[in-house]
Order: C-alpha cells, then structure tokens, then sequence
C-alpha cells in the first residue's frame, strides 16, 4: 500500500522533499516515510531504496533526514561498512514494519467488510523443544487454511524480546514477565528429574535434594534460574531450592535430552518433552515425591493491541485448537 503511494505520487513527493513544501506539517504521509526507512534499511543504500520506490537517492535522504529531525534523533550512521542503523533505528525499524503490517491489515479489513483473510509475515519464535514437538508439525496444514501468510519461524530456548527479535509471537515456559506483553496458555505440564537406566546402575539414585551434591547434574548455559532445582518436602510441604552442578552445560532442551538419555547424568526436563521416553524406559523420573507440583505453563506471548493482526489471532486459535492442552500430544489438523 504505502509503496504504491510513493509510486504514483513520486513527482510531488520529489517535490515535497526536495523543495521544501508544506508536506512538514502533521498532514504528511508518514507511512510512506516508514516505507522508504525501511527499504532503506534492508538494502543498505539509498540508491537501491530509490530504485525501489522511484525516487532519486537525494528524496530518500531527505525522506530520512525528515523522520531523525522529527525524531531529534538519529537513526542511521555511514561507516566504513556502508549504512548502519543506530539502536534508534533498529527499534524504529521494529514499530515501523508493526505499523505498516498493522495499517494493510485495516485496510484489507475494510474493503473486505470486516472479514479480511490472515495475511502477511508472520514471525513466530519458540523455544526448541515445544517448536519441534508441537508447533513445527502444524506449520503445513496452517500455510495450507491461510495460503496468503508468509510464516517466518524460528526456534531458541533463550530470552528474547519480541520487539529486538521483530516476533509478532513468542513461545516460551515458565512466569509470565511482568510487561506489557498478553499471553495465551497452550499447556500445563510439569518438570520432572530424570536419569536413564545406565546412570542410575552406576551412580544410585537419589533420595533427597541433598543428594545432587554426589550427581552430575546437567546445566544450562544461559542466565535463567533453571539451574536452581525448586523442590517440596513430602513431609512438610516446605519449599526449597538447590543450585546443581555439573560436568556439561547446553543451551537447548533437545540436547539436554539427548545427553541424559546418554547415561551422562540427572537432568531436569519438561514432561511434555520426555514422556515418551519414560514409558518407553529410556529414562527413569527421580526424587518424584519431592518434585509433585513444579508446573511448567507454556503461553503464547504477543504485544497487545487493541485491535490485533489476524494473522497473530489466527495462528494463536490455530494452536490452542490443535495441541493437546495438558501436553499430551497434537490434536489432527482439520
């Protein structure tokens, strides 16, 4: 939309920008400074930028320079590398492509009559684990009920911001931040303690938190309390908590697994990533009656708005309708 708006206006928008006109006051076409920030951004010049939008190179800086004067801020550097945008203008960057995703979305709303189709890019980020198992294996029969969204996904077990990250959708376990942030739940599940068969022949198991201290106790390398195993008495109904260690560390759930299923030591995993390896007898849970209400809640997290993408809800209701909520597995596809 906004592209086709710098297209068809290119000669008063040359004139607006190069010629000083009246365009500075609240009545300018903020969208289509956005849109040529953005092609800017992504191509690195402002010659590709122009060629895109047919524009000259000099209307597309001043196209910039107009938004950093706005803005009292400056959002993108020359260096030895070319362009480089400053953490001002990665977060402008960020909201810009929101308001212009958000901007065809009411349009295609309206001339729809209110019952626009999912469209557009959809960046969804989740952790490794729950993306592979739950989210992944829905991804074709998605594409296929919404052909016109473009879905771009990854998978990290680590913090992100969706803004830093430019997710419409995060996928993560544990409290909700406290943010700005709305969530849905997906599932209730529960971490578990767990060793294979092989560990427990040559290292015995063990019957009280006390006893990790005697285990190699398999760790995560980044800064979240996963590392600091909370238990309950079964007597007392008291709270603890102990801070493991051991020989090897990860950044990933799957890797985790793998290493425990190995015989290499305890690890601490969500049951809805190994119980298929615990009725199999691959793996063995340990200290149960100290670990019988760690739940694990896995939310779908988004920026709220008051009136969301519908490709966000689309694919939110899309998940909630088929995974399992205790964890249990995927429903089938319709």
């Amino acid at each position: 939309m906004t592209m086709e708006w710098l297209r068809d206006n290119r000669e008063c928008a040359t004139n607006a920008f190069e010629l000083n006109s009246k365009m500075g006051d609240q009545l300018d076409n903020r969208a289509g400074e956005m849109e040529a920030f953005i092609r800017v951004a992504e191509l690195k010049s402002f010659s590709e930028a122009g060629r895109k939008l047919h524009l000259s190179p000099s209307a597309v800086s001043k196209l910039i320079t107009r938004i950093e004067d706005r803005l009292s801020t400056r959002l993108i550097v020359r260096s030895t590398r070319g362009l480089q945008l400053t953490p001002e203008g990665d977060m402008y960057l960020v909201r810009a492509r929101r308001v212009l995703d958000e901007i065809d979305d009411a349009e295609r709303a309206v001339a729809s009559g209110g019952k626009a189709a999912p469209s557009g890019r959809l960046r969804v980020n989740a952790s490794i684990a729950f993306g592979l198992m739950y989210v992944q294996p829905l991804i074709p029969a998605f594409l296929e009920r919404y052909p016109d969204v473009e879905l771009d996904f990854s998978l990290t077990d680590g913090i992100i911001d969706l803004l830093e990250e430019r997710a419409d959708i995060a996928i993560r376990s544990g409290a909700l931040p406290d943010s700005s942030l709305k969530a849905r739940k997906l599932i209730e599940s529960h971490r578990m303690v767990v060793a294979s068969p092989d560990y427990i022949a040559k290292h015995g198991l063990p019957h009280h938190p006390d006893d990790l201290v005697n285990h190699n106790c398999l760790r995560f390398n980044f800064p979240l309390p996963l590392n600091e195993w909370a238990f309950r008495s079964p007597e007392t109904g008291d709270r603890l908590k102990r801070t493991i260690s051991g020989n090897f560390m990860c950044d990933n759930g799957p890797t985790m697994r793998r290493m425990c299923l190995s015989g290499l030591g305890l690890a601490r995993l969500g049951r809805f990533h190994i119980q298929a390896d615990i009725k199999a007898g691959n793996l063995v849970e340990v200290l149960s009656d100290w670990t019988p209400q760690d739940e694990q809640l896995i939310h779908a997290m988004f920026a709220g708005h008051e009136h969301l993408a519908t490709r966000i809800r689309a694919f939110i209701d899309f998940l909630i309708d088929h995974i399992d909520p205790m964890g249990n597995g995927l429903r089938h596809p319709d």
